[in-house]
């Protein structure tokens, strides 16, 4: 069996990349930095042509953002090809080269499980060790990406068999579970009209930031139709190099501006509600199961110290599940001392109509009687 040289523990599994993909935010400002670049270099040609100045910087300002275009949409796939994955007796290693960063099997909390929409059976397996809060707090997480089958190579890491229904990001993760493992309780938040409404002073901000940023586009094109108006009247022909490219810099520019906007607005609020309606709790005899959309959170009961009950809007509750670990005997936050849904899925039950009996289910002990579903 091969042995990691540097541990010289037994490679239990190894592997790499068989999806390399940019993640959606670098996807985001490489298009945004293109965007730019094109506005830039339509504006030096109305300068070098209409105007007869000089459009070296606005050209060298246009040439930067090209390059950083360039460098968010092809850097992230250049640095995840060479990636490598491997998990020992007692290690998850991720390397490239010479650089490394390692996990303790038996440190990590939970794991989360990104599904790739485009190729089913393949996603990320992010592992994340909880960490105390307070001054202590930041982020410890190991992230495999592109893997065949996530959710196997989470169970070779906890060290138990696969289950034969897994890889398939599909199926609900009721039918994926353990050998042994079955369903105490299940529920999922109720539907309503509430959900697309702004739930956090974040989400309102968002809000009020692409309500902007619509209003700056309506206005934006008020003035360019007027500026259109004026150098036509002003002797500059409709069918110069000039005029195209003043035209496609406003146009640009209105482009950018609604297109922020409605991504600002999506992000906020629509696409939270449309989660929300696709998200899924479990709770078995072994782990807490938590399934949104594409994304997956597997939780050992065994890591959960206690279960905070905070009222949420509707007469409903959230349960956030508090944390301990080896080595970090402070509590981790886990959600439950100001953590965003922006940083990944949470460790959170949200608008849970019976609280107390969830709460009961999920810090019984696996040696207690059961207590009856809930459904």
């Amino acid at each position: 069996m091969k042995r990691d040289s540097l541990f010289e523990e037994s490679v239990v599994w190894s592997g790499r990349p068989k999806a390399v993909t940019c993640p959606v935010l670098y996807q985001i400002v490489a298009g945004i930095a293109g965007v730019v670049s094109a506005i830039t270099t339509a504006s030096a040609i109305v300068v070098a042509t209409a105007l007869g100045a000089s459009p070296g910087a606005l050209l060298a300002f246009a040439a930067w953002m090209a390059v950083l275009a360039v460098a968010f949409a092809l850097g992230p796939k250049w640095w995840r090809s060479e990636l490598e994955f491997v998990v020992t007796e007692r290690h998850v290693i991720l390397q490239r080269g010479h650089l490394r960063r390692m996990m303790d099997r038996s440190a990590i909390s939970f794991a989360r499980i990104h599904w790739d929409p485009k190729r089913p059976g393949i996603g990320d397996l992010e592992l994340v060790r909880a960490v105390p809060t307070g001054a202590l707090r930041r982020r410890l997480a190991i992230v495999f990406t592109g893997l065949v089958a996530p959710d196997r190579v989470w169970a070779i890491v906890r060290g138990v068999t696969p289950s034969t229904p897994a890889g398939d990001g599909q199926r609900l993760l009721a039918q994926r579970l353990d050998d042994g493992e079955r369903v105490l309780w299940s529920g999922h938040p109720p539907d309503g009209l509430r959900k697309w409404l702004p739930s956090s002073g974040r989400a309102a901000l968002g809000l009020a930031l692409g309500i902007g940023l619509f209003v700056a586009a309506i206005v934006s094109s008020t003035h360019a139709v007027h500026a259109t108006r004026t150098v036509v009247r002003g002797g500059l022909s409709p069918e110069s190099l000039s005029f195209f490219a003043l035209v496609t810099s406003l146009a640009l520019t209105i482009l950018l501006l609604v297109s922020a906007g409605a991504l600002v607005v999506y992000a906020s609020i629509v696409r939270p509600a449309r989660l929300e309606t696709r998200t899924r709790y479990w709770v078995t005899n072994r782990r807490v199961l938590i399934q949104r959309g594409d994304e997956e959170l597997h939780l050992e009961r065994t890591r959960i110290v206690d279960v905070i009950d905070s009222p949420a809007a509707g007469g409903l509750n959230d349960l956030f599940l508090v944390l301990d670990g080896p080595r970090a005997r402070a509590f981790a936050s886990s959600g439950a001392f100001g953590e965003r849904d922006a940083e990944g899925l949470q460790p959170v039950l949200r608008r849970i109509t019976d609280p107390e009996a969830v709460r009961r289910i999920i810090l019984r002990a696996p040696s207690e009687p059961a207590i009856p579903s809930v459904a």
